[in-house]
C-alpha cells in the first residue's frame, strides 16, 4: 500500500512543488490548508501570514485540482490566536521582539494541525511542508540539516521541533533550489509560480497595539531626549524613527519594559559578543555538558558567524562569539550549527558584554 503523506498547502510556490515531488514518489498525497484567521484583523489586513484568505485558498484548491489530490480545510484560527498571536502581544510588551513563526512551526504547523486532522479521521503516516531543509536519522536522533538552497535555507525557523514530530516528516524541496523549484511549478501550470515570497508576519500597525502610549527615550545615563510612540515601535538596532537629535546618530541599544524607556546610544553600543538564551530545544544532540565550538546566527537573514556556547544555570545557554554580532535582540532566536547541522536553539533573553558576562558567570 502507499504511503499517506499529508501537505500544509498554503497557495505558495513551494508547498505546491513539495505536493507534485511527493507524488512523483509514489506517495498518496493529502493536501491540507490552515485557516488562521477571519474577521478584524483579515479585514484590516493587519495579519498576513501566507497572504489574504480567500487568493491563497483559491490558489491552493486549484494546485490540488492540477495534482488531483484533495485538499481539506482545517480551522486553527483559536489556537493560533492564543499561541501565536497572544505570545507575539505578550513579547513585544515586554519589550522582545518575538519571532512567532517558529512558535506557530511548533505547536500549530506541526502540532495542533495534525491533531485535528487525527480527531478527524484523516490518516497518514508522514507530513510535509515546502520547507528549504532536510531531516535524517542518525540512528539515535533525528537530525535537522540544512538545505542545498543556500539563500533560501529554513532549518532556522524548525529548531523547536521535537524529536516525536521530526520522526513523521519529510521535505521535499531539501535538495532544491529556489530557480529549480519556480521551473517545476511552470511546468505543472501552477497558479503561484510567479507568486512572490510571503510577506511578513505582521503588516503596519495592528489594532492590539492601539493603546501604545509615548514614553521617554533616554540615552545611557537616564537623560531624557524625548518621547516615543511606544514600545512596539521598537526594536534593538533601529535607527529611524527615533525622531530625536543629539549631533550624532543614535540607535536603539535596549528597551525597558517596567519603566517603557527606549535607551539610545552610539553605534559602537549596538554591538555585543556574548547572550544568554532560554527555552533551548536540542535537536541533533540530546544536551549539552560542556563548552563546544559551532556556528549560530541570531536571526534568519544573519551570516553563520563562530561561535562557543557553554551550559548556564536553570537549563540555560551563553554563546559567546568570535567576532561581535550587530543588535543580539531579546525574544529572536539564536540558532546553532555544526556544518550543515542544527544542533540546537534557544530563545535570546539578553545581550551583553565580555564584561558583563564574567559576572553572570560568578553569579
Amino acid at each position: 500500500m502507499k504511503k499517506k503523506v499529508v501537505i500544509g498547502m498554503s497557495g505558495g510556490v513551494d508547498s505546491s512543488v513539495a505536493a507534485a515531488l511527493l507524488k512523483e514518489k509514489g506517495y498518496e498525497v493529502i493536501g491540507v490548508y490552515m485557516n488562521l484567521y477571519s474577521g478584524k484583523e483579515q479585514e484590516n489586513k493587519e495579519i498576513i501570514c501566507y497572504g489574504q484568505k480567500e487568493e491563497n485558498l483559491k490558489i491552493a484548491k486549484t494546485t490540488a485540482e492540477i495534482l488531483n489530490i484533495p485538499l481539506f480545510v482545517v480551522d486553527v484560527e483559536g489556537e493560533f490566536k492564543k499561541k501565536v498571536i497572544d505570545y507575539f502581544i505578550k513579547e513585544y510588551k515586554e519589550g522582545k521582539t518575538p519571532n512567532p513563526c517558529v512558535m506557530c512551526n511548533r505547536y500549530i504547523k506541526f502540532g495542533i494541525l495534525l491533531e485535528k486532522l487525527k480527531k478527524s479521521d484523516i490518516n497518514f503516516d508522514y507530513f510535509s511542508t515546502g520547507h528549504y531543509a532536510k531531516v535524517k536519522y542518525n540512528g539515535k536522533r533525528y537530525i535537522i540539516q540544512k538545505g542545498k538552497d543556500k539563500e533560501k535555507d529554513q532549518s532556522y525557523f524548525l529548531f523547536l521541533l521535537t524529536q516525536k514530530q521530526l520522526s513523521k516528516v519529510i521535505f521535499p524541496l531539501g535538495d532544491f533550489k529556489k530557480t529549480e523549484v519556480r521551473e517545476i511549478a511552470r511546468k505543472y501550470k501552477f497558479p503561484s509560480y510567479e507568486r512572490d515570497e510571503s510577506q511578513d508576519f505582521i503588516s503596519g500597525t495592528p489594532s492590539f497595539f492601539d493603546n501604545e502610549k509615548e514614553i521617554e527615550i533616554v540615552d545611557k545615563r537616564g537623560n531624557v531626549l524625548g518621547k516615543n510612540k511606544g514600545i512596539f515601535y521598537y526594536t534593538i538596532g533601529q535607527r529611524r524613527g527615533l525622531g530625536i537629535a543629539k549631533g550624532m546618530p543614535l540607535y536603539v541599544i535596549g528597551i525597558d519594559a517596567k519603566k517603557k524607556g527606549i535607551i539610545v546610544g552610539e553605534k559602537k553600543d549596538v554591538y555585543k559578543r556574548c547572550l544568554i538564551a532560554g527555552n533551548i530545544n536540542f535537536v541533533s544532540v540530546d544536551k549539552l555538558k560542556y563548552g563546544m565550538k559551532v556556528k549560530g546566527k541570531i536571526r534568519y537573514k544573519s551570516p553563520l558567524s563562530t561561535a562557543y556556547v557553554f551550559p548556564y544555570k536553570n537549563d540555560k545557554i551563553i554563546v559567546r562569539f568570535e567576532k561581535e554580532q550587530w543588535a543580539i535582540t531579546p525574544g529572536q532566536a539564536v540558532v546553532l550549527y555544526k556544518g550543515s547541522t542544527l544542533l540546537f536553539g534557544g530563545i535570546i533573553e539578553k545581550g551583553v558584554s565580555d564584561e558583563e558576562i564574567t559576572l553572570y558567570i560568578k553569579k
